[in-house]
């Protein structure tokens, strides 16, 4: 089978996120299908950018389209997504002609990819699939105060109404979507729920030495008798990182320590605070290779992951960190209502209200005072629960069984 995946912000372990194109179409190709991933050359959530035009990493096949830089979510990456979908448009005919997919997967966040994906499906008289990361435009409506009668939601809009009336079929990595869909025209017959995962081979039992300056961080906290809450991630508003830092000034007379790994948009505000209020307690550091999160995170006694309060999260959630955070086997602290807990189905760790400082600050004293050999078997039940449904290949073939 020839699968055709476009998604505009694929990455790679050496560009950054997103990773899970790359991950799919690793597997798809060790399985004997013929893969072409379409990206742009800048996207904000990789930390390299690549060159534009074709690539070849692991044996799967890229090629990067030319777009402008931007900051943040104003007109500037909204151009970029122009620049993106008009030159795939643009070459729809060769891609038909040339790759002869037998599959086309529209699949980058926004969907208005799904317009593009059509035109080479319908020409190449293959199957559309419109993979759902997060539900646009509801998410930019209710996580950052969009108007609905926003042009740019609008469009939004009428292009995931059009998806789920075209395609042949709808992948979601959000597990309760059902009647979302539905709403907006689709016939749930097609929809498959396919959700994030981990790669096995980067998961050895040491993995790639950590950044020498976070490590020795790290050891002079532990030399110190602290406990080390981390986070690894990115920086923005969904992550609610203020929320962690609110609750470190709340323990900061406990022998808790916060470390936190990244990159985003809000990084410069969050240093600023920590600069600014003495939160001698919390550390940052910058992004580090994906090859050496899993040293990272071996030296965190608990980690860390927020959510807003805000009803979008009432269909699921899928997040890439929480599977490392438990395939590394560490108790978590979850701070989120959402349709689905993974961290509560596995018995990993604690959840509790999102957007509560008191809250968070009460779940990391009482993780920190859980035996340690509670806290192992914590770890060792968030591990479990991944390697059982959430590896790469499982995810992989699903995705096939799907579009076949």
């Amino acid at each position: 089978m020839k699968l055709l995946l476009i998604n505009h912000y694929a990455g790679s372990p050496k560009h950054g996120m997103e990773y899970r194109p790359f991950y799919l179409a690793r597997e798809w190709v060790k399985a004997g299908h013929q893969v072409l991933i379409l990206g742009a050359s800048y996207s904000h959530v990789r930390t390299t950018q690549p060159d534009p035009g074709m690539a070849r990493m692991s044996g799967v096949n890229y090629h990067f389209y030319e777009t402008p830089e931007y900051q943040g979510n104003g007109m500037g990456r909204v151009k970029n997504i122009w620049s993106f979908c008009r030159q795939v448009w643009k070459d729809a005919d060769i891609l038909a002609r040339e790759f002869e997919p037998d599959v086309v997967i529209a699949s980058s966040t926004y969907p208005m990819d799904v317009w593009v994906a059509r035109r080479i499906a319908r020409l190449a008289k293959a199957k559309l699939v419109y993979e759902v990361h997060d539900l646009w435009p509801l998410s930019p409506i209710e996580l950052s105060g969009m108007s609905p009668r926003h042009p740019f939601a609008m469009l939004c809009q009428k292009a995931e109404n059009d998806a789920y009336r075209d395609a042949d079929v709808v992948v979601s990595m959000l597990p309760k979507v059902h009647g979302h869909m539905a709403e907006h025209g689709l016939d749930l017959n097609k929809l498959h729920i396919v959700p994030n995962g981990i790669t096995l081979d980067e998961w050895s039992e040491h993995g790639e030495p950590l950044d020498a300056a976070v490590q020795a961080h790290l050891v002079a906290l532990r030399a110190a008798g602290r406990t080390v809450v981390g986070y690894a991630g990115s920086m923005g508003e969904p992550n609610a990182l203020d929320v962690l830092l609110d609750a470190a000034k709340l323990v900061k007379d406990r022998p808790m320590s916060f470390v936190l790994v990244g990159g985003g948009h809000l990084r410069e505000k969050l240093e600023a605070r920590v600069r600014d209020e003495g939160l001698t307690n919390v550390a940052m550091f910058p992004p580090i290779p994906k090859a050496q999160i899993p040293s990272l995170l071996k030296g965190f006694d608990i980690a860390y992951i927020g959510w807003q309060r805000t009803p979008i999260y009432r269909f699921g959630i899928a997040p890439n960190k929480l599977m490392d955070y438990m395939m590394a086997k560490r108790p978590v602290l979850h701070s989120v209502e959402a349709g689905n807990d993974p961290v509560a189905e596995a018995g990993a760790g604690l959840t509790v209200a999102p957007q509560d400082a008191k809250a968070v600050a009460d779940g990391l004293l009482r993780l920190a005072a859980v035996p340690a050999a509670e806290r192992e078997a914590m770890g060792e039940r968030g591990r479990a629960f991944v390697l059982a449904n959430h590896t790469y290949p499982v995810l992989a073939q699903r995705f096939i069984d799907a579009v076949s």
